[in-house]
């Protein structure tokens, strides 16, 4: 009884407490390897070729078995057919990216647009904001 009072405690921290260190750690190395492979144009699909594609962040889930990619091409422009193609190619992608890492299981790709830069310039022109820069400035 103790045993599961002890499992339901540390799932319950770790759920809050945001993503591991090891989620950290595959995340950052599927993200390098992904974005050499993008990079070198390894994959076989003349739509990908043609664009350079920056990999911002991967976020693994707690069993490794799922990795989320955050992709944005470069200038922002065509992002639909960005994402279309890379879901079209997860499958290749997936093995050129696993091919060569020591991992348990190849965890499954999925692909989403990155909007970090769109929420740092809103976040920026609401700071430019007159009436926020008043109560900054009071």
């Amino acid at each position: 009884m103790a045993k599961n009072k002890s499992s339901s405690s540390s799932a319950s921290r770790t759920a809050s407490a945001g993503p591991s260190q090891r989620q950290l750690r595959v995340g950052e190395l599927l993200r390098r390897t992904l974005s050499e492979v993008l990079q070198r144009g390894e994959v076989h699909d003349e739509d990908l070729q043609g664009m350079s594609i920056t990999v911002g962040e991967v976020r693994v889930s707690p069993d490794l078995r799922i990795a989320t990619a955050y992709v944005l091409p470069l200038g922002g422009k065509g992002q639909d057919e960005a994402l279309e193609a890379l879901r079209r190619n997860k499958h290749e992608i997936r093995h050129l990216v696993v091919k060569g890492m020591t991992l348990k299981f190849a965890p499954e790709l999925r692909f989403e647009i990155d909007d970090t830069f769109d929420r740092m310039d809103r976040t920026t022109a609401l700071f430019a904001d007159k009436h926020v820069r008043q109560d900054l400035d009071d």
